[in-house]
């Protein structure tokens, strides 16, 4: 049943004017184009670890994968562990403090510019800066659809009107406050969240009897496992699929290691290394993030499995059955369905921060990588000209793809398109992101190759070889006269397991047949004697 209460428009509307007041802080604070780009590298470890965590965690976190979880049982708690270890840990302990260095002694401000300024290569830049905002929408768009659904079914509103309403206002304070309002907002939405999958946790257990019955119950039900998902290696919500089995290739090569291992190389995340005054608040930040990141993502896969209790004993039937077939539409089923009133109203809330967070860092992201990126350093030479200006216009542009992209992506594409950049970013960027952070013998030749390899060899595997892709695009039908060029288990591999090996042993062998960069750049790039207050100047807007 739909919430529809006077009550419901009091919280959305306090919710929203605190969210305007902290996007009306950012743009106050904003007087540099370090400011808009990177938040004036001052920012505090507990608000970094927050807006991270946020940005990582969408919708598509919690409804797709939640509404995966739903459909083929928590197998997918694997990926949990990958977020903390991989996305936490090793990103922040590793290749944090490394890129805030890297960033400081080149003046680096966006991910391209990072790359592209440890390779002295412009070519790096655009390119990179144009991967970003031609594929970056398939990720944004499946965040506002997650989003979308829970306020479609929850205020009973058009889902087409919901996209709308939510891109209009992620718009507002990301146009006009840049990268502070997107970090001072997502501390709230970030807070907002955890609170609301505590509470989710909490109720669904109790809701079913306790930890160990709701467990042992979900596991009695491997039988009504349906006959089409058995067949494909499904053997129960407390199980792994059968090894080996299309969904096991799904569930480890696509969701677990696509996401897992993509995390390290995701723009919008890597620039908030960027932002802090030193680097011992990265290491504070993993104390913060770590628990952040298991109660979030943590909670919505156990929650989403767990549904499947509900509706037997509710209605006889499961998940997938309950949401028509559409996974993204389990986790908002389940919640107006078992959850009081007063619950699905913070829910909503917390999924509005959940889709704002990361949409808002999306789309500054994308903004950035054509104003700063295409704009000034490819196009005009590394000049000044309007790079704020155009970075404003390329914010606009890219939520308009989004917004169509939401319209008209299929039913169940929350998890898969969020997996397909995710894995897109680990083959193009993670082999001379890594070289570039680790490897002082790598070069520009290495790094380009490898960027170009890693890209080429995705697209290319998801266009020619992986099913769900290829039939779905055609490209193959036609030219080929089959969905795929391979047949048989290569079929279900995930293009990060071939993409990105073969993207590290381009650089690795491109690098070693060419020559090393200047030795007086390369001690500018790992210079360790800065210090904690050293940044670049800033340079008014």
């Amino acid at each position: 049943m739909a919430v529809s209460t006077p009550i419901l428009g009091i919280a959305v509307l306090i919710y929203l004017l605190v969210i305007f007041y902290l996007g009306w802080l950012g743009y106050r604070q904003t007087k540099s184009t370090e400011d808009f780009m990177v938040a004036g590298r001052k920012v505090n470890p507990l608000v970094l670890a927050v807006s991270y965590g946020a940005t990582f965690i969408s919708t598509s976190a919690i409804v797709g994968f939640g509404g995966y979880a739903g459909a083929f049982g928590m197998g997918v708690l694997w990926l949990v562990f990958m977020n903390i270890f991989v996305g936490i840990f090793l990103a922040f302990v590793l290749f944090g403090k490394r890129t805030r260095r890297l960033g400081v002694n080149l003046g680096a401000v966006t991910f391209p510019e990072l790359i592209g300024r440890r390779f002295q290569s412009r070519f790096i830049q655009g390119f990179s800066g144009i991967l970003i905002t031609i594929f970056m929408p398939l990720y944004a768009g499946s965040v506002l659809i997650g989003g979308a659904r829970f306020m479609e079914t929850a205020l009973n509103i058009d889902y087409n009107s919901a996209v709308l309403i939510l891109a209009v206002i992620v718009a507002a304070y990301v146009i006009t406050g840049g990268l502070i309002a997107v970090m001072y907002t997502d501390a709230l939405q970030g807070a907002v969240m955890f609170t609301g999958m505590g509470i989710l946790l909490v109720l669904t257990y109790v809701k079913l009897g306790g930890v160990v019955e709701a467990h042992q119950a979900l596991t009695n039900m491997a039988h009504l496992v349906p006959a089409n998902l058995a067949a494909v290696g499904h053997t129960g919500w407390t199980s792994m699929p059968l090894f080996g089995s299309p969904t096991w290739w799904t569930l480890v090569s696509t969701i677990v290691l696509g996401v897992g291992i993509g995390v390290l190389a995701q723009p919008q995340l890597v620039v908030r290394f960027m932002t802090v005054k030193n680097t011992r608040s990265l290491n504070r930040a993993v104390l913060s993030g770590g628990p952040f990141i298991l109660m979030m993502a943590g909670v919505a896969y156990v929650v989403g499995a767990l549904s499947n209790v509900y509706f037997l004993e509710t209605r006889g039937i499961i998940s997938l059955d309950a949401a028509g077939g559409n996974i993204d539409k389990i986790i908002p089923e389940y919640i107006n369905s078992a959850m009081p009133d007063y619950f699905v109203i913070f829910f909503l809330l917390t999924l509005l921060a959940a889709a704002m967070s990361t949409l808002s860092s999306q789309f500054h992201t994308m903004g950035t990588a054509i104003g700063h990126d295409l704009y000034r350093e490819f196009l005009m030479k590394g000049k000044i000209g309007k790079t704020v200006t155009v970075t404003k216009l390329g914010i606009a542009v890219t939520i308009v793809i989004s917004v169509i992209l939401a319209y008209i992506l299929p039913f169940g594409i929350i998890a898969r398109a969020t997996a397909i950049f995710f894995g897109l970013c680990a083959a193009a960027f993670l082999p001379m992101y890594t070289g570039a952070l680790f490897w002082k013998r790598m070069t520009k030749e290495g790094a380009i190759a490898s960027l170009l390899v890693g890209t080429f060899t995705s697209l290319s595997w998801l266009t020619f070889v992986h099913a769900r892709e290829a039939s779905a695009l055609g490209i193959s039908k036609m030219l080929f006269g089959v969905d795929t060029i391979l047949t048989g288990t290569w079929t279900v591999v995930d293009p990060i397991l071939i993409a990105t090996p073969l993207a590290f042993l381009t650089a690795i062998v491109v690098s070693l047949m060419t020559a090393p960069s200047p030795q007086e750049h390369i001690d500018l790039c790992f210079k360790s004697s800065v210090t904690s207050e050293m940044h670049s100047n800033p340079v008014e807007i």
